[in-house]
């Protein structure tokens, strides 16, 4: 958000018209725009221009000296001059009249003294203007008629956006709340008062707070409407994606604006607290102190302000904003990789704010679809705690004498899930351990502490640190502030330092074997428990990332080979004795397979590069071999070797109805004899089931039921551990497969 969020304002209206109330920060400013402006007619040509035009051209001096010409022969336009309304001498006087002052506050004051008709104080500028506008231009402005009321606000002005909820008191001048609406949305009143859309619960003591559905008194109050406004810098369209601009606003709303608001209106209607917030604030305001003072003495009498200037800071750097609201905690946040919004993809190295794929934005929800560096949350995955609010521990607060008896229970279940999770162990081992529910217990626990910034979902690592990492393309730091809090933290004789173990690891990548953490940095079963805090300290800054074993089954010459001879027995068969074409072909193929002569170039007709004489020479006699064999398969098919329908159909059923099915994949485009990739055994053709049960003849019975089972997940897109867990199989056993069936598959490793 440090691209865009320029202030946090707080807007009120009473009888006596629109105030503004408070600001954070005191002086904010929007960043200059990028462009040329026309200059006026008014003004002398040299001192309009902007600076690249001047310094591209000629001199400052020599600009200068440039006389003033009038452009009155010229075209003139007024549709694109450009002037922001200024606060004119008129509203300096409708604001200081000679009998009432206009009290911050909303009320009407006598003028003691007559103070303000003397001399006006120098530092009211600094109190009426803001980005270039009038205070009560923009009071006016972002208090809208009652009938825009509770619902979305968005304005831009110019270069600036202005985005809130704004609410108001009822027709009868009672603040109260609404029914809920038989039909919900996310924006609106019908939202629980006090529950904030990031899932932070704010409701207090039943003893002292009533819910929305108890009826409060009425109380008569001068306060109409307040409005908290979220003023932004609109993205420059140069360098935003189309689209996004219109989902950054809406996130913005959804998740501070509305949400705070919803806090403020809750108190307003129980305790007529924000209207007491602004009467402290008009009086201290009223005072005519500077406004960096007036700025200052606000933050230690009202919590509102507070509030707004945490908000305002934890927001500009992209940390969780611990607030207090009438003695009523509050945990707001936005995104942390929300301004990825603003960008195209091909400015960004990695799309983090790529939306996920349907089953990750229903496993984490819609609140946490956009500006999350989420990995995808599944049960083989594991917990990583980060360090709590402050550094304190994450399960600190919840081990207080403040939790309630009835929540003893669920904060106990709670603090053994904290004490349980580690990098070592996967979900779906900490719910068997815990004995809770997956889907119901676990899931949702781990949805909550990573919305909140309390973990993060991370792969699993071994215990003994056999797992392979690789470097990210970038830190989010620089390496010499990272090195030096790796040093001050771990000054072990025995640990290098943290660029030789970058160098180790990066290096480790390219090697066949021993390329895990444990072979190639720590060597020493000692030092264990020391790297496992290593890596601890390295994954919570992002600085390593989990490399996978993946498989894909290759369908080799041989195996081909060997379905197309026992189709061509059973096609014999069929026919009778008396072929002696296909008997001929049979040894033919047979001695194909013992000589391994057959084509293994790629299916291409072209060559991918121009062949020497003697290549070419071979291709073509590899080429011609195929297509011999080919011509003679086809022929004999088609001939039907002089038999009726009922000698076809043969005495063999099952083999009958195999070689006759149409989607048996026989004549088709893979129906060849090179080696070939079996993209998604899970979804094999009936030609490539046969490939893969021609694979398991002469195995271990129990190593080929178990390949049976197992190599729907070899297409190159699960990993390992999803292997694992799928298939309820142990590593060992994975590993027993792959070496029985290792001429058959391709392993690589991959995020």
């Amino acid at each position: 958000m440090a691209e865009t969020f320029l202030a946090i304002l707080l807007v009120t209206t009473s009888a006596t018209g629109s105030n503004l109330v408070y600001r954070w920060p005191p002086l904010p400013s929007a960043a200059p725009r990028l462009s040329r402006a026309r200059p006026s007619e008014e003004a002398s040509c040299a001192s309009q221009l902007d600076n690249p035009w001047r310094a591209s051209h000629f001199s400052d001096s020599a600009a200068e000296a440039i006389p003033h010409f009038s452009r009155s022969g010229l075209e003139t336009d007024t549709d694109d001059a450009w002037d922001r309304p200024h606060h004119t001498s008129q509203d300096e006087s409708r604001s200081y009249s000679p009998t009432t002052v206009h009290s911050s506050s909303g009320e009407d004051s006598p003028s003691k003294g007559g103070r303000f008709l003397i001399n006006k104080p120098p530092v009211l500028h600094e109190y009426d203007h803001l980005f270039g506008y009038s205070s009560d231009f923009l009071a006016n402005l972002l208090c809208p008629h009652f009938s825009m009321c509770h619902q979305k606000f968005e304005l831009l002005v110019d270069n600036l956006a202005f985005i809130g909820h704004p609410v108001c008191k009822d027709e009868d001048g009672t603040w109260r709340f609404k029914p809920e609406k038989s039909k919900s949305g996310p924006r609106g009143r019908e939202s629980k008062a006090g529950t904030s859309t990031n899932g932070t619960r704010t409701s207090a003591s039943p003893d002292t707070r009533p819910t929305s559905s108890e009826k409060v008194p009425p109380v008569n109050t001068w306060l109409d409407k307040f409005h908290l406004v979220i003023v932004l810098d609109i993205p420059d369209p140069s360098s935003s994606a189309s689209g996004n601009v219109s989902k950054y606003f809406d996130i913005i709303y959804e998740q501070v604006a509305f949400t705070v608001t919803a806090v403020l209106f809750q108190e307003q209607v129980v305790s007529n607290f924000v209207e007491t917030e602004c009467e402290t604030l008009g009086s201290l305001k009223d005072l005519w102190e500077p406004f960096s003072n007036y700025a200052s003495q606000a933050l230690e009498i009202s919590s509102i302000a507070t509030a707004m200037k945490a908000l305002y800071e934890a927001i500009k750097t992209s940390e969780m904003a611990y607030i207090t609201i009438h003695n009523l905690p509050l945990e707001v946040q936005l995104p942390p990789y929300l301004d990825s919004l603003l960008h195209s993809e091909g400015e960004n190295e990695l799309d983090f704010a790529r939306p996920l794929d349907d089953e990750d934005a229903q496993a984490w929800g819609q609140d946490m679809k956009l500006g999350w560096r989420l990995s995808s949350l599944q049960p083989w995955k594991s917990l990583l705690l980060l360090d709590g609010h402050n550094g304190l521990d994450p399960s600190m607060n919840l081990r207080g004498s403040q939790v309630n008896p009835e929540d003893r229970t669920l904060v106990e279940g709670l603090i053994r899930f904290l004490e349980t999770a580690s990098v070592t162990l996967s979900l779906a081992d900490m719910a068997s351990l815990l004995d809770w529910d997956l889907e119901s217990q676990v899931m949702p626990t781990v949805r909550w502490l990573v919305q909140h910034r309390r973990a993060k979902v991370v792969d699993t690592v071994h215990v003994g640190l056999k797992t392979v990492f690789t470097l990210p393309s970038k830190f989010e730091r620089p390496l010499a502030e990272l090195s030096s809090e790796f040093d001050s933290q771990f000054d072990h004789p025995s640990v290098p330092t943290l660029p030789v173990i970058l160098a180790k690891i990066s290096s480790s990548v390219s090697k066949q074997t021993d390329n895990h953490l444990y072979a190639s940095v720590v060597q020493n079963k000692d030092l264990i428990p020391m790297y496992h805090d290593i890596v601890l300290w390295m994954l919570k800054r992002d600085m390593l990332v989990t490399l996978h074993l993946r498989i894909r089954v290759v369908a080799t010459q041989k195996v081909k080979l060997k379905v197309r001879l026992a189709r061509e027995k059973a096609l014999a068969r069929r026919s009778g004795t008396h072929d002696y074409h296909r008997r001929g072909l049979l040894l033919e193929l047979k001695s194909a397979d013992d000589d391994d002569e057959l084509n293994l170039s790629p299916p291409s007709t072209i060559p991918w590069l121009p062949l020497s004489p003697r290549t070419a020479h071979i291709h073509s006699r590899h080429q011609s071999n195929e297509s011999i064999y080919q011509e003679k398969i086809d022929y004999h098919e088609a001939d039907g070797y002089g038999t009726g329908d009922s000698e076809k159909r043969g005495t063999d059923e099952d083999a009958s109805e195999e070689l006759d099915d149409p989607d048996s994949g026989w004549d088709t485009a893979e129906d060849h004899l090179r080696p070939s990739m079996i993209s998604d055994p899970g979804r094999a053709t009936l030609l490539q089931r046969r490939w893969l049960a021609a694979m398991s003849e002469g195995k271990d019975p129990l190593i080929a039921k178990r390949f049976q089972l197992i190599n729907q997940y070899f297409d190159g897109k699960r990993c390992d551990d999803e292997i694992l867990y799928r298939a309820e199989i142990t590593r060992k056993q994975l590993r027993e497969v792959l070496h029985h069936y290792e001429e058959y598959l391709q392993t690589f490793l991959h995020p």
